[in-house]
């Protein structure tokens, strides 16, 4: 037995995570839609990676921990890779404290750090661009943080943690062992150590301190870019060829990383549907329009809000309704899903870029697909792209791009990578 299964809270995370992976070789695929094990390529042959999405960001915390410990215990993979957001959101502490106990690892080490897309961890205080966590906007989200200090999310479970900090870290790789040797001597049941850093270096040497052990890893993104795969060999990434066409994106993150870049987009390539429509349950009748436009050959972005302005609306549109925040968002992403799938079968299209969880794990689902195999390339980092491994779509090109990853042009780049015509 060998591979790893990467356990992710939410399904763009879990892409931008299996890209660290892909981008060495490692076959590696997501199943993106919850509960669902789907297709040859979720069947681990050949897959060395098998990222599953728990949908659990917003769960309740034994809801969470129940979902985590059957991903781990049904894929079955020699190595575990808990993805945690990198803003620290969601049920941090239950899952990896879950994940850790369904592998049965001697230790979880746990290094939240992206520094590619400015997430660094120093003195066990986590950062957003040089700003603390809970400071920033992401302190503010209903399953943000609190507090920034790393260790201060593991105060609700019955689990020792013990923080390296940069100083050990930037010494290297046998250093940290050493510290994560006396953490699992020191400790009655196996800890989470909590690892500082703040460069690629710093996690290539917590990764490899890994490797003395019988270790679960915990981070995001950036972590994963240097952990090995047991029983695996890299082959290096594959190419996509998608069909002729031109892309759809489909845009359901509220972020405002994500609303600057729609900022970026075309007027004529923007279609923003009614959000009250999406509210009531009611199909917006956009679909034939945005067909029209990909048989055209034009690239269409589909979303329900293009500024903070149009958002605050909606939500009290909804409250009106009597909906919570996280009912607005499921309505929502459900129309714009529908929408666009229906769009998808009425006009040829060359790939999709889907930003926002909620509305990748909804737009798979309307096209009948569950998995996503990863192509080991990246329209940026932390953008990466893949084909549709199952359903009425196969072979169909996707980029996913979480709210608050990307340059500001990135979902224009990710429209031009994807897109195919007779004259490219």
């Amino acid at each position: 037995m060998g591979g790893v299964a990467l356990v992710a809270d939410d399904l763009t995370g879990a892409m931008d995570t299996a890209q660290g992976f892909a981008a060495r070789g490692y076959r590696t695929a997501v199943v993106a839609v919850p509960g669902t094990r789907a297709g040859a390529a979720a069947d681990r042959g050949g897959t060395g990676v098998l990222g599953v999405n728990t949908d659990t960001r917003s769960a309740a915390a034994d809801a969470a921990a129940r979902r985590v410990r059957t991903a781990v215990t049904s894929v079955g993979a020699e190595m575990v890779y808990k993805k945690v957001d990198s803003t620290l959101r969601g049920n941090v502490a239950v899952e990896v404290d879950a994940a850790l106990s369904a592998a049965g690892a001697a230790v979880g080490l746990f290094a939240p750090a992206f520094p590619a897309v400015g997430r660094t961890t120093r003195e066990g205080v986590h950062y957003v661009d040089g700003t603390p966590v809970a400071e920033t906007a992401y302190g503010d989200d209903p399953a943000g943080p609190r507090s920034s200090r790393v260790a201060d999310r593991f105060g609700a479970v019955d689990r020792p943690v013990e923080t390296v900090p940069a100083a050990v870290v930037e010494q290297g790789a046998d250093r940290v062992a050493a510290a994560v040797e006396e953490a699992i001597a020191g400790a009655g049941r196996p800890p989470v150590v909590v690892c500082d850093a703040s460069t690629e270096s710093d996690l290539a040497a917590v990764a490899d301190a890994g490797r003395a052990f019988d270790a679960l890893y915990a981070g995001s993104g950036g972590l994963a870019a240097y952990v090995g795969v047991p029983g695996a060999a890299g082959d290096g990434p594959r190419s996509l060829d998608g069909p002729l066409g031109a892309p759809l994106g489909v845009v359901g993150s509220t972020n405002e990383t994500t609303l600057a870049q729609l900022g970026r987009v075309p007027d004529e390539d923007l279609v923003v549907l009614d959000p009250e429509r999406l509210l009531a349950g009611t199909a917006p009748g956009d679909a034939a329009g945005v067909g029209e436009r990909l048989r055209a050959g034009r690239p269409v972005v589909v979303t329900a809000a293009a500024d903070r302005e149009t958002v605050d609306r909606t939500l009290a549109a909804g409250r009106d309704r009597g909906l919570s925040a996280d009912e607005v968002r499921a309505r929502v992403a459900t129309g714009l899903a529908e929408t666009a799938a229906a769009a998808v079968r009425a006009a040829p299209v060359s790939g999709v870029v889907l930003s926002g969880g909620d509305v990748a794990v909804e737009e798979l689902r309307a096209l009948d697909a569950t998995t996503v195999e990863l192509t080991g390339t990246e329209v940026e980092t932390g953008l990466p792209v893949g084909a549709v491994a199952d359903g009425s779509s196969v072979g169909t090109p996707v980029v996913t791009k979480a709210g608050g990853f990307g340059s500001p042009a990135a979902i224009v780049n990710c429209l031009e990578a994807l897109g195919r015509d007779e004259n490219r």
